[in-house]
């Protein structure tokens, strides 16, 4: 092993061995981030509206969401105070929400230590019990910001908001120093706005990359469009990087035929046998890669299980729970699991019914809404996740992440939300429809459809101006950028109501009970969408 991954891993084995003996002991670990957090309410502004005074007060704090406390963010922000929190705001990493309004997220220097300290226990764990590195060098998946105004990026600049680039902004000043030796950073990649020039420089470097072993990214679409843009390009790609990458290299690109992609696996040797002789053996081109770090549960499992297939004698490791608002689970290898992160974020438990339980009191089985309270400024914040409790490590229980909350759809990182989707349908001309409802398709490739019972306008017409408007959406407009998404369609037929309704009937719901939602969360099968088609074309 690489002497300076050694000397990491001893300088981060101090923050493994807290998380470690917080597992252990989780009330204990629960109760004293509490009271740590709970001290920075007491003495701020927002807490003493509240009349906050100790831990016996904590009911007195309100379950909220962004909206509510919006506008104490803001004048905080405004007047460079610190209404939430007694600790002094370093910056505001601002992210784009779902109905298009972004939000500024108030970061404190202990709650970036949070998001830190889950770093430290995640790369602790995988130099011990993963794969044998040897370089440590490592992709971090960066966030593209296309089509961004020049006065909005000027506006930025004047204002204490941010957006942290990559997965290593999170770290501390010495750490990303430390970091730095291993990761590998595409010059200048963060200030494209073209979605081509993104991925022809991102795979370039990535093609001459030859000793990588590590690429962390999110959504597990965002490495196959980048995967597919080589296959597609490989010859430009080959001859653009004719004197940086081996022969042997370039031949895999320009001549894949000759190269077989090999598996432990017999059957899927059998199946790669099959496939396209040109496709590019993806596993030779990075000989050194051992990990894969990304959603790997809900939406994103098809698409991991894609990247197995690919990568199939790499580890394909699901990414904990993790939002712009703090750190919340990490996978643990000897786990099998994803753990809370214990001794950061102090957390609480939403059932169906409404009650609220904490981390000691979950049921094994049993599926929550997560609210958390963190060290930025945020308690008893619905964060959207809800994860289910299915097994124990040490003393602590593995939350599995199930889904956001029952109105948001992300298939690969769109997050569009409901209430988005009303009001953009509302902005379209469809008073002839009566029946309104857009939904998540998996097949061929990720995309929506709208379904809807009558509509003056042909399909194609109003799929047009649907596109048009969902992609002032920010998350789903880069998406369709980096073609992780199809375009959006429409289907039209008068007897759309009446097949959804029956094939819902056949799961047990009552007929009378069934709601049509005005956008849909879960992907639609596939027998379902056949059944609808075949309508759509009886109708034409």
């Amino acid at each position: 092993m690489n002497l300076l991954i050694k000397l990491f891993s001893k300088l981060i084995e101090s923050a493994n061995h807290q998380f470690y003996q917080a597992l252990e002991n989780p009330q204990a670990a629960q109760k004293k981030v509490q009271n740590q957090i709970l001290k920075n309410l007491v003495k701020s502004d927002y807490g003493r509206y509240l009349r906050v005074k100790n831990v016996e007060d904590w009911h007195r704090i309100p379950i909220v969401e962004y909206h509510n406390i919006e506008n104490w963010i803001e004048i905080q922000n405004k007047d460079n105070t610190h209404l939430l929190t007694s600790e002094k705001v370093s910056f505001y990493e601002k992210t784009s929400g779902s109905s298009g309004a972004a939000k500024l997220i108030p970061y404190t220097k202990s709650l970036r230590r949070s998001f830190n300290q889950m770093f430290c226990v995640w790369a602790h764990d995988l130099i011990t019990h993963g794969p044998n590195f040897n370089t440590g060098k490592i992709y971090f998946c960066i966030s593209p910001q296309f089509g961004e105004k020049e006065q909005e990026k000027e506006k930025e600049q004047t204002s204490s908001s941010q957006s942290l680039q990559d997965d290593s902004e999170y770290l501390d000043g010495w750490l990303k120093r430390l970091m730095s030796h291993f990761l590998v950073s595409p010059p200048e990649l963060n200030k494209l706005r073209d979605a081509n020039k993104f991925k022809h420089q991102l795979a370039k470097t990535l093609l001459t990359s030859e000793n990588l072993e590590i690429i962390s990214i999110w959504s597990p679409t965002f490495l196959k469009v980048v995967l597919d843009y080589i296959q597609k390009n490989r010859k430009k790609l080959a001859f653009e990087l004719r004197n940086e990458i081996s022969a042997k290299r370039s031949l895999m690109l320009l001549q894949p035929n000759l190269f077989k992609q090999e598996s432990t696996n017999p059957k899927l040797n059998e199946l790669f046998e099959k496939l396209n002789t040109d496709r590019i053996p993806w596993n030779q081109l990075w000989k050194e890669l051992k990990l894969i770090s990304c959603w790997d549960s809900a939406n994103a499992a098809d698409g991991a299980d894609f990247l197995r297939f690919l990568f199939p004698n790499i580890l394909i490791q699901g990414k904990g729970l993790l939002a712009t608002e703090a750190p919340m689970t990490i996978p643990l290898i000897p786990a099998k699991g994803c753990v809370p992160l214990l001794n950061e974020v102090f957390f609480e438990f939403l059932d169906e019914s409404g009650f609220v339980y904490q981390l000691h009191e979950l049921k094994q089985g049993e599926t929550y809404e997560m609210i958390i309270s963190q060290k930025g400024g945020f308690y008893r914040y619905r964060i959207g996740d809800r994860v289910r409790f299915t097994h124990s490590y040490l003393n602590t229980p593995c939350l599995k992440f199930v889904g956001r909350h029952k109105e948001v759809s992300d298939l690969v990182g769109e997050k569009l939300h409901s209430e988005f989707i009303r009001d953009t349908l509302d902005k379209l001309n469809l008073d002839r429809s009566y029946f309104k409802s857009l939904v998540p398709v998996k097949y061929p490739q990720e995309h929506y459809v709208l379904l809807l019972d009558n509509a003056k306008q042909k399909p194609e017409e109003i799929a047009a101006q649907l596109e048009e408007e969902l992609q002032k959406s920010h998350h789903y407009g880069r998406a369709r950028l980096l073609g992780q998404l199809e375009p959006v369609k429409v289907m039209v037929s008068s007897q759309i109501p009446e097949i959804i309704s029956l094939y819902k009937s056949k799961s047990g719901k009552k007929w009378g009970d069934i709601k049509h939602d005005i956008l849909t969360t879960k992907p639609i099968e596939k027998e379902l969408l056949v059944e609808l088609e075949q309508a759509c074309l009886v109708n034409r």
